[in-house]
């Protein structure tokens, strides 16, 4: 939430009791919407398949764990110790490696001697772990020192937040991130499970230490299953420790895994009761009393690298998963399995409005396009604001059912000063544009296409008058401007573009993205899981049409044989034209009538890629046709022997899916793609052909490579023909009218677990 945001901005500024007091107000919010999945979910206590039960008989596992956020906790660590000690309890302490305070080496060496367990707890504890994947892959480095050297197998993040894909990158046998529901959280996708499991290996990527990943380097992860001290408290105020009995009850009839964190920060020791920001140790020690006297002889109370061990033993890994299964990657909820969604059918949203803002063209932009014909044919009214291309359009008109108003603003790609005029221009107009027709009619729905993240914020009156707002991510504007203007990482711009990305997010209700890669970035900077959906940008099989494959339109009579290449698109720089253009000239000294077709609108770099065409002498095997409708595209690539995709590298490209690569596969014809990672999420090295990113020498081996071998080729062309047909636009169409369908709707089904404002996390 946009709030939640402004919130830690003034965080600095703000003193603790005001902080608290917000969080509070917040927290009680969400309690009323998260009643039936808070402090219990029914659902986490289904027993997992092949579970062997705890070891020797005991009905449930009791497991200690402690994060030591600050000095003032450091300095009570052996206070907390030798109290459970005396009770006979142990646990493990998580000590921040490099943060705000230095761990002395012989406290490390005391608890270990005592009989405790000592973790790694986040790295420096700033909530920027998992920023950015080449951040954590630096981050994931430094910790994994800290592991060798502190002789330590456990990991938890700070602020629970988490990514246990990435978390493969460390040399762990367990991590404690997750918990089996809490929506107080500030990422509040629980794991939804009581018991100990492996943590998914979507990927198979090298490590930072140059290892392949394999099942040896697999890691358990344990969810904590009772509350959290600081948030029952210190947040909730509660006054006993109640709430951690029921639910332990609740742990134990189920034969669960009760795990618990505690912050020795926040105990207070002295029972004086004078500091806000502690409560009483006692609360604590009465509920390890409670266990020792109730359960007597029933729990095994391991720490939690032996609980990790003994799963591993155990419960031996699965087999990593390949990367990717031709099926449809999304998360497991409702929203992912359109073949079950019973509201796809016409007129499920009669009665409703709709407005769609999009800084592009219409109905020339694809996307936007299918999106808002898809909600027409589901009955809604759709307004759609737009630019112009020029005086020939009309201002308004209706476009298969879509009720068109275009701008007269102009779009021109210039310097990022241009960028932000227009943007900021455009996002007025669309303001004024929703304001004065919600005023008149109100909508029920906004759905605006990025760029730029900030046109969202158009729909403040609508949204105030109860629209709900969708977020369509076409692409990632900080990685994206990262490639147009050779940008760092840490550049104020690129800094300033993520903050705004998250703010938009937090306005939105819903965001959507097209691919896993995208998603995934959107979610390691902050975006909460259930509000982030994928819809990919498919192509329409009225155009692209799968059955046309074995056509092939018969050569032009007197015209030599011919292979001929393709490649259509923007043409900018990021997309590497100019590499096909050198690997074309290599491979045609051993592909007999070589030829390459350009297809797209004339750009700069335009002129760049021709004039390298006449240094190369190529002019004769190097057509350039300007650019063409998506029909006539359809009918070049039936007349094509291979597509290629020659983006270079670069933050944006490394995680975009082209669709030309389904438009391609969809008429039956090879394609040759960059070795990325948003590509290899859809693709297996045995349905794609990959080359590396920017080397022309390794391009045109490829192409050569496909000429040779036209057996080989079909059977992969057949494969990725596979994938696509799991993401074929009628599916994609029936996902998206569900999502719609279920922002009206999943108030009255189902909590909400969305994050509000001033999310409780752990306290400062």
């Amino acid at each position: 939430m946009l709030r939640n945001r402004l919130y830690y901005l003034l965080k600095p500024y703000l003193p603790w009791r005001t902080r608290m007091m917000l969080r509070r107000w917040s927290a009680q919010r969400i309690l009323r919407r998260s009643a039936d999945v808070w402090p219990v979910l029914d659902a986490s206590a289904r027993v997992p398949a092949h579970w062997p039960g705890w070891p020797d008989g005991h009905d449930f596992a009791l497991v200690l764990t402690h994060d030591v956020e600050d000095i003032g906790g450091l300095h009570q660590v052996r206070q907390l110790a030798e109290a459970e000690h005396a009770l006979g309890f142990r646990s493990s302490f998580n000590l921040i490696p490099d943060g705000p305070y230095s761990v002395p080496p012989e406290l490390r060496a005391w608890l270990v001697e005592q009989g405790f367990e000592v973790g790694i707890h986040d790295l420096h504890h700033d909530g920027h772990l998992y920023s950015s994947r080449q951040g954590f892959r630096e981050r994931a480095q430094r910790i994994n020192q800290f592991l060798a050297s502190w002789n330590a197998v456990g990991f938890r993040s700070g602020f629970m937040h988490h990514n246990l894909d990435w978390l493969h990158d460390l040399n762990i046998l367990y991590d404690a991130s997750t918990f089996d529901t809490d929506p107080l959280e500030p990422q509040p996708d629980g794991a939804g499970t009581i018991f100990p499991f492996w943590a998914p290996q979507r990927h198979s990527p090298a490590r930072p230490d140059g290892q392949p990943p394999s099942a040896s380097r697999r890691y358990v992860e344990l969810p904590y299953t009772l509350p959290q001290d600081s948030t029952l408290f210190l947040l909730l105020q509660h006054r006993d420790p109640s709430i951690w009995m029921r639910k332990l009850d609740w742990l134990v009839e189920r034969g669960g895994m009760a795990l618990i964190n505690v912050h020795p920060d926040y105990l207070d020791f002295s029972g004086s009761g004078r500091n806000a920001r502690q409560f009483p140790a006692s609360h604590y020690l009465d509920f390890l009393k409670y266990v020792r006297t109730r359960y007597a002889g029933r729990y095994w109370q391991p720490l939690p690298k032996d609980l990790a061990a003994w799963y591993r033993d155990t419960c031996p890994a699965p087999s990593p998963v390949p990367a990717p299964a031709p099926s449809i990657p999304e998360i497991s909820t409702p929203d992912a399995r359109p073949e079950e969604d019973p509201v796809g059918q016409r007129a499920c949203l009669a009665g409703r409005r709709a407005a769609v803002i999009l800084y592009s063209y219409y109905p020339s932009d694809p996307r936007p396009r299918r999106a808002a014909e898809a909600l027409v044919e589901a009955g809604m009214q759709v307004d759609l604001f737009c630019l112009s291309e020029g005086p020939h359009e009309p201002a308004v008109e209706t476009v298969h059912g879509v009720q068109v108003f275009r701008s007269q603003l102009k779009r021109r790609r210039d310097s990022k000063l241009t960028y932000f005029v227009q943007y900021a221009a455009f996002l007025l107009a669309s303001a004024l544009f929703l304001s004065r027709r919600s005023l008149a009619a109100r909508y029920h729905l906004v759905h605006v296409h990025n760029m730029p993240d900030v046109l969202v914020f158009s729909a403040l009156v609508p949204k105030l008058l109860g629209a709900k707002v969708v977020l369509d991510f076409h692409d990632p504007m900080p990685e994206l401007m990262t490639a147009i203007y050779n940008l760092s990482d840490r550049h104020p711009l690129v800094r300033l573009l993520r903050r705004l990305e998250r703010w938009s997010i937090a306005f939105s209700d819903l965001s959507v993205t097209p691919n896993i890669a995208f998603r995934n970035l959107f979610l390691s900077r902050g975006c909460p899981p259930d509000k982030m959906r994928i819809v990919m940008n498919s192509p329409e099989e009225s155009i692209f049409d799968p059955s046309r494959a074995s056509q092939r339109p018969p050569p032009k009579p007197g015209s030599p044989p011919a292979f001929r290449l393709m490649h259509h698109g923007s043409i900018v720089h990021r997309h590497g034209i100019d590499t096909l253009v050198r690997a074309v000239a290599i491979a045609r000294h051993h592909i007999p009538g070589l030829r390459l077709d350009i297809f797209g609108s004339r750009t700069p770099f335009l002129d760049t890629v021709l004039a390298l065409t006449r240094e190369l002498d190529l002019e004769s095997c190097v057509a350039y046709h300007g650019p063409k409708p998506q029909t006539d595209i359809a009918l070049a690539i039936l007349e094509a022997d291979l597509g290629i995709v020659p983006n270079r590298r670069s933050p944006f490209t490394e995680l975009n899916f082209p669709t030309r690569l389904f438009e391609y596969l969809s008429l039956g014809r090879p394609v040759i793609a960059p070795n990325t990672h948003g590509i290899r999420d859809y693709f297996p090295e045995n349905a794609m052909c990959y080359f590396e990113p920017g080397d022309a020498e390794d391009l045109a081996r490829q192409i050569l490579w496909i000429h040779q071998h036209p057996d080989e080729i079909q059977a992969r062309v057949q494969r990725g023909r596979d994938i696509y047909q799991a993401h074929l636009w009628s599916q994609e169409r029936r996902r998206w009218i569900h999502m719609v369908h279920n922002l009206f709707h999943s108030a009255q089904h189902r909590p909400s677990l969305a994050p509000e404002p001033f999310s409780a996390a752990p306290l400062p």
